[in-house]
């Protein structure tokens, strides 16, 4: 580059027994290097002087978990009577309405469950109409207590089992009137719960169910959280209302915003960690049911002091500042300074030992371009 020149001094350490040798070494193992550099090149390559600056540190709590909806949002579509599938229309995904049709089943199940509450719905008539008897002539001391108690046991027993064959008709999906009036199916329908889409779909036509299988689930994804999973050492730190920021990392680079709900009251055994469940500021992003996700949760802050993150120089695993030593009418010289970081943001970070650089001219910009070409390697922070 035109009129930069580089000029590195190598100081030799040398270590000696007096106070005044010692702070020299120290002060040697802080100031490593020393670069030149013309202002008119400073100012062509559009450097900068700054200096520390306070700034809030947000401490955070570092989590994973996963994108998931309430439990009242998913259901699981099954029969209490088992049956063969005689129509099934549904497929993974497909969008669905609280009351809409998913599935037929057949059975002889269905029908012996029909002819008993037929059978028990004709007896009933008789017996209510023995028990109105029984009762008037029991009133009228014409007929024995014993018969009138009878009459009512049969009917009351006859009625408990006609309203509950008519529960399970009505739980199926079947029209006990209709069946009063004769008319019997060997079919019934099952509707969709829930407003949702479907997430899973276990059979096909000719597939027999029973009690236990699911026939396929049904999630609503209008209102998802995160579930996260916070370890038991954090969770003091956590407390509803603080923010969380959290990524997709498999699916997408944007950052999303979240704030804490809820904080579980117990630990996992087998983990040791607790449940936190975030409310996702933007529900309606396109999220999936199970996607991993990765999040900070905002537990406080902490001030520090800071330089942005263009005055640092990073070599290796240290990390470096320029400072002004000195300047002539046409020259600026800099010390390669050591420095101890600590926290950091996209933008700034902290440095903890900024005593030694108070008041300090210190390079903000353009640290990157005297490292290259001194050093022919490196990168900024």
């Amino acid at each position: 580059m035109k009129q930069l020149y580089i000029l590195f001094v190598f100081m030799l350490l040398v270590a000696c027994g007096n106070d005044k040798n010692e702070e020299q070494t120290e002060e040697n193992l802080q100031k490593t290097d020393e670069l030149v550099v013309s202002k008119e090149q400073f100012k062509s390559e559009q450097m900068e002087f700054g200096t520390l600056s306070e700034h809030d540190f947000n401490t955070i709590v570092k989590v994973s978990g996963q994108i998931e909806v309430p439990t009242q949002n998913q259901s699981s579509v099954s029969t209490f009577l088992g049956g063969y599938v005689t129509k099934s229309p549904m497929l993974i995904g497909d969008e669905v309405k609280k009351g809409q049709f998913l599935v037929t089943l057949e059975s002889t199940e269905f029908v012996e469950i029909q002819q008993r509450y037929l059978e028990v719905a004709q007896q009933l008539n008789f017996l209510k109409s023995e028990f109105i008897r029984q009762k008037t002539l029991y009133d009228e001391n014409i007929s024995s207590e014993k018969n009138f108690l009878k009459a009512e046991s049969d009917y009351k027993s006859s009625l408990a089992h006609y309203n509950g064959l008519k529960k399970k008709l009505q739980m199926l999906n079947i029209n006990p009137i209709s069946v009063e009036n004769g008319n019997i199916t060997s079919t019934i329908n099952l509707y969709a719960p829930i407003d949702g889409f479907v997430t899973k779909v276990n059979v096909s036509n000719g597939t027999y169910v029973s009690p236990a299988d699911i026939i396929l689930e049904i999630i609503n994804t209008h209102h998802i959280h995160l579930e996260l999973s916070v370890f038991e050492k954090d969770i003091l730190k956590v407390k509803k209302g603080q923010k969380i920021e959290f990524r997709i990392p498999e699916a997408s680079d944007s950052v999303f915003k979240a704030e804490v709900h809820l904080v579980g009251t117990s630990i996992d055994p087998t983990n040791r960690r607790v449940v936190v469940h975030g409310h996702i500021d933007d529900d309606h992003t396109a999220f999936i049911v199970g996607m991993f996700a990765e999040a900070d949760i905002f537990v406080g802050s902490l001030n520090g002091i800071a330089l942005p993150k263009t005055a640092v120089i990073q070599v290796e695993n240290d990390y470096f500042a320029l400072i002004l030593e000195k300047e002539t009418s046409n020259d600026y010289y800099f010390t390669k300074v050591k420095l101890d970081i600590g926290l950091q943001t996209e933008d700034v970070v902290e440095v903890l030992n900024a005593a030694s650089l108070a008041n300090q001219k210190i390079v903000v910009n353009g640290t990157y371009m005297l490292l290259n070409e001194a050093e022919g390697g490196g990168h900024s922070h």
